[in-house]
């Protein structure tokens, strides 16, 4: 069955390039992904294939059904770009500055779109495929859009599965694994308010640099200290402002940031006690810290089952030796974690080869994966929804 799945998908090559560096010399920000929705509703409806818009804001989902089975399975792509100035120089460089597919989510539209043309010409499964392309996943919120507006109450799934490339890995290799396999993530801004004084006569004011430059150092001390050691977490502060002048004490200073852990109940550890160190913190100096703590990502969790259908699937295609199946996780975090949340699933890695890291402004997504997500997609709804002898 699968053998010939690759093969198939080869075919739509040039077609399905085309539409990748469609969209790559047109990216658009989350929940703006207005052009590239029309584009994937176009293309489904050219191929027959039912077509919801709007979902989420600007998500689409197409729906394909075929024989008299009840069973349905959803397969997830996101579309949204990231506001990076690219600096790759090639033809299908992004027109809009500031802008860019630096995470390969224009592949992974592509591929799913070839999935859908696969499998509205073949019809060699009996049941629905429920063709989901999400917009907003960069930490915008996008799946819960999708979800907020009835997702799978309108789509039922039985299962859902989702992809993403990883550059390092080979072409034609897939990585995944059982468990959690990438972590919640949260946003953090703590504003440190204080009193503004001349630089030359701080006791006349209440520093808030002096506050930020020690809640950094203080607040470093919860993943070796509050966490345990056998869990895993990262706080990093990523960013510090306060004041303008070289010779004015501000009266505020902010600190930014992200944390990540694979368990919610680490998750909620650490704000609590970034909460706590911040306002006793700035107490203790005289000043006031108030924490705005937002969770974007939940811990993206494989169903134990559906990480080994996925991963047998990927092995009917390249071969056991071109699939790891114990990959650890991972640190960075995934909105389809929250449609897993809801319906038992899967999340893949899929080679991308020699590229550039994600999240670079020389990144490109490699145009020879496509046929790789393209299969794989297919094989794992025919997987599920197998046409019997009879329907």
């Amino acid at each position: 069955m699968t053998a010939s799945v690759l093969d198939r998908a080869r075919l739509y090559q040039d077609e399905l390039v085309a539409i990748r560096h469609d969209i790559h010399a047109h990216p658009e920000l989350g929940l703006e992904e207005y052009r590239t929705a029309d584009l994937v509703a176009r293309k489904l409806e050219e191929w027959g294939i039912e077509v919801h818009r709007g979902i989420g804001r600007t998500g689409v989902v197409g729906v394909l059904r075929n024989g008299n089975g009840e069973a349905a399975i959803g397969l997830r792509a996101d579309m949204d770009a990231l506001p990076i100035l690219e600096a790759t120089g090639l033809p299908h460089a992004s027109t809009i500055p500031g802008r860019m597919h630096a995470c390969g989510h224009d592949g992974h539209t592509t591929m799913l779109l070839g999935a859908a043309k696969y499998l509205a010409e073949t019809r060699n499964f009996n049941g629905t495929v429920n063709f989901i392309f999400q917009p907003a996943e960069e930490g915008i919120g996008g799946a819960m859009e999708m979800l907020k507006d009835g997702l799978f109450d309108r789509f039922p799934c039985n299962h859902v599965y989702g992809m993403h490339n990883r550059p390092g890995l080979p072409v034609g290799r897939y990585l995944t694994g059982t468990g959690a396999r990438m972590a919640g993530g949260a946003f953090f801004d703590i504003v440190i308010t204080g009193k503004g004084a001349h630089g030359a006569h701080p006791h006349h004011g209440i520093d808030p640099v002096v506050v930020a430059c020690h809640l950094g150092t203080a607040l470093q001390s919860i993943i070796s200290r509050t966490v345990a050691a056998s869990d895993t977490a990262v706080l990093s502060i990523t960013r510090i402002q306060a004041g303008e002048a070289y010779n004015v004490i501000p009266q505020s200073a902010v600190l930014a940031g992200t944390v990540r852990t694979l368990k919610p109940d680490v998750m909620e550890t650490i704000r609590e006690t970034m909460l706590r160190l911040s306002t006793s913190l700035a107490a203790g100096f005289g000043a006031e810290a108030e924490l705005d703590f937002r969770l974007l990502f939940a811990p993206m969790v494989n169903d134990d089952n559906e990480a080994v259908a996925y991963a047998d699937a990927a092995a009917e295609l390249v071969g056991e030796e071109n699939v790891r199946r114990d990959a650890p996780p991972g640190m960075g975090s995934e909105d389809f974690s929250f449609m897993l949340e809801q319906v038992p699933g899967a999340h893949i890695n899929v080679g991308n080869g020699d590229s550039a890291a994600l999240h670079n402004h020389l990144y490109d997504f490699n145009d020879e994966t496509i046929p790789y997500g393209v299969a794989l997609y297919a094989a794992i709804a025919e997987k599920k929804l197998p046409k019997g002898l009879e329907e």
